[in-house]
Order: C-alpha cells, then sequence, then structure tokens
C-alpha cells in the first residue's frame, strides 16, 4: 500500500503561560513560559508538534510553513527536513530556527502516525512500555518551604528521583541541598543543575559537599560551551556521581562534540530545539555507538514517545513548567504513576489534542 498525506494546511499559534511563582536557576530568572505550537492538516487527520520558545520563532515557523512544508507529502518527512534546514542557511540553524524546525518536525511526525491510525511509540518501534522521569523544580528563587514542599511531595508520589537548581548563592547551595535531603529522605535520588553557574574550582569542590549529601547527578556544573572544564569537573568528581550537560545542543554535530570531549557521562537532548524529534533520534544513535545514558530535556510529553523508543535513554526530565503547561493545553496529557510515565498506545500519534478553549486564553 502506497500512502500519499498532502499537507494541505500549516498553521501555528503561540501562547504566554504567566508561572505560579517566580522563578530562577543559577543564570537567569523568569516569570512566564511560551509554547509555540504547530498544526499540520492533511485530510482529515491534523498533526501536532510544539517547541519551548521565544515568540519570534513563531515568524520562523509561519516562513517555513508557507515557503517549503505546505503542499508536500509528509512521507516525504526527510527531504521537508533537509529543505527547511536549507531555507534557515543564511539565518544560521541554530537557536530560533532550529526550534522553530523542531517544533515542525515534532508535528510531521504526529501526523504521519496519525494517518497511520497507530501511536507515535509504535510507529517508532518500542523498547520498553513506560520511562522513568524525575521531578523538576526547586528554583533558587524558592524559599526553603516551598523548596521542601515540592521536591517533598514528588517523593510522596512515588518518583524515585527528584531534581533542584543551584548556582545563584553558591554559599548557601550546600544548606539548601541538605534541607531537600531531608525533605525527600533516604530512598529518594537527589540531583542539582546549576546551569552553568559555578567556575570549575568552586563545581569540583561542591561535587565532593554534594555526594556527602547523596547527590548523584550534577547537571551543567559548569557552561555546557566550556567542555574542558565539564571535562575537567566529571574526573574529579566523585565516583557515582553522574555528570549531565546537552540540553542547548541543536545540531548532531554540537553532541558529537561534546561525546568527543568526554564532558559527560549522561548527554541530555531537547527535542525541541535538537531538529525535533528527527534530531533527538540522530542524538540516540550517537549514545547507542558511544554507548552513552542518554536523558530528555523539558517538555515531557514531546519526548514520552520517543524515549520509550530508543534503548540508551534512562529516565526523562518532568520539569515543573511545562508539565503544568501540559496539563492545563492538552486531553491525553499521561500523568506518571509510581514515577513512571507510561504513552497511550490506543491513541494515535502522541496521543494529545488541544484543549481550544482552555489554551486560548494564553494566546498571544
Amino acid at each position: 500500500m502506497i500512502f500519499e498525506c498532502k499537507i494541505t494546511r500549516g498553521e501555528f499559534a503561540v501562547y504566554t503561560v504567566p508561572a505560579d511563582a517566580p522563578e530562577a536557576d543559577g543564570t537567569a530568572s523568569w516569570d512566564s513560559t511560551t509554547m509555540v505550537l504547530v498544526k499540520l492538516e492533511a485530510g482529515e487527520k491534523t498533526g501536532m508538534g510544539y517547541t519551548y520558545a521565544d515568540a519570534a520563532t513563531g515568524m520562523v515557523v509561519k516562513k517555513l510553513l508557507e515557503d517549503v512544508v505546505q503542499g508536500r507529502d509528509a512521507f516525504d518527512h526527510a527531504a521537508i527536513l533537509q529543505a527547511m534546514f536549507l531555507k534557515v542557511r543564511n539565518s544560521g540553524e541554530v537557536g530560533v530556527c532550529a526550534m522553530a524546525i523542531s517544533a515542525i518536525d515534532n508535528a510531521l511526525w504526529d501526523l504521519r502516525a496519525k494517518v497511520l491510525d497507530i501511536s507515535l511509540v509504535k510507529m517508532l518501534g518500542a523498547v520498553r512500555v513506560g520511562i522513568p522521569v524525575y521531578g523538576s523544580g526547586g528554583f533558587t528563587s524558592y524559599d526553603d518551604h516551598q523548596l521542601t514542599r515540592q521536591l517533598g511531595g514528588w517523593a510522596e508520589q512515588g518518583f524515585a528521583m527528584v531534581k533542584m537548581k543551584v548556582g545563584t548563592h553558591p554559599a548557601d547551595d550546600p544548606r539548601r541541598v541538605d534541607a531537600a535531603r531531608k525533605a525527600i529522605g533516604e530512598r529518594t535520588e537527589l540531583f542539582v543543575d546549576a546551569n552553568g553557574a559555578y567556575t570549575v574550582t568552586q563545581a569540583i569542590e561542591l561535587a565532593h559537599r554534594f555526594a556527602e549529601q547523596g547527590v548523584r547527578w550534577f547537571e551543567e556544573p559548569v557552561s555546557s560551551d566550556n567542555l574542558t572544564g565539564l571535562c575537567q569537573v566529571r574526573t574529579r568528581a566523585p565516583l557515582g556521581m553522574d555528570i549531565a550537560a546537552g540540553e542547548y545542543g541543536y545540531t548532531a554535530w554540537y553532541f558529537s562534540r561534546m561525546l568527543d570531549a568526554q564532558a559527560v557521562t549522561v548527554l541530555q537532548a531537547d527535542a525541541t530545539r535538537c531538529g525535533g524529534i528527527s534530531g533527538f533520534l540522530d542524538v540516540a544513535a550517537l549514545c547507542w555507538a558511544e554507548n552513552m545514558a542518554l536523558s530528555s530535556h523539558c517538555g515531557p510529553s514531546m519526548h514520552l514517545h520517543v524515549c520509550c523508543a530508543v534503548p540508551r535513554a534512562i529516565h526523562m526530565e518532568f520539569f515543573h513548567d511545562h508539565a503544568r503547561i501540559e496539563r492545563m493545553f492538552f486531553d491525553g496529557f499521561c500523568e506518571p504513576k509510581e514515577g513512571i510515565m507510561t504513552p497511550d498506545v490506543t491513541r494515535p500519534g502522541m496521543g494529545l489534542d488541544l484543549k481550544e478553549k482552555e489554551a486560548a486564553r494564553y494566546r498571544v
């Protein structure tokens, strides 16, 4: 049987959702999150994908939909993807352009699975039924009550892992980590994320202090662009502590350089930034070749199916802001149970349907 699936319509929308409290990490602060959502129609089927990015990303999406995507056969996915990268050559293939391409690529995957009337994980080929998630928040803007209530709440729900932000006030971080450890107990793993806030010397010293408090994961102890510094931290970190980075990667060669530099023990990738699910699969192939663990960054609903289909994925980030938005915006959001997120294979594609009325109030 030959499938032809002409894309007859492409559209986008931008939504900005205020945070439920002021948020900050080691290098930035924010009070809202913006989602750029793409819909692609072919016959009676509609595919949907999105990225978390600046509203300006929508203008790039609009141009790509008009000049490259509309009128093409969705099953010529690889050709569409290459044409989009060529279209943005003079603007640059990273940053806003990469996030625009990612949103469209994600919608293409969703559309193709819906045309075939199967779940995306079935189309990709499942290797697992569900995947562990770690609760992610613990912002440096939180007071101790907010910090311990959020992380302790995830632990009570059965999450085996939780992550907190560090780096805004390095001298106070050991105390905050101690408060978090007491809130979650000894059985829940504690991760920290500095978002590149520390110097190499600070990161190495704090890695050993955090290890004494049972921290097993140290994310972006220094800037992810400082591959030499990351490698220095990795080689001097306590045994048993993972060093993770990669969330700001846009291209396959970015991830390849990080692996070549032996900068991490776990590679992170974000399908809303790295060229969509297609780019995430490229990263997964690199991890397979290098026997490297892989974890997804943010946007849990956008990663659920692909992370259940790639062998080296070990867990996903269940980021507070994005989980909150996805609950608000989508029918079909898959709540974790005992810390495991499982795709609903009875729903075609990614299994998500936009709640138009609920989302409309946040549309820009």
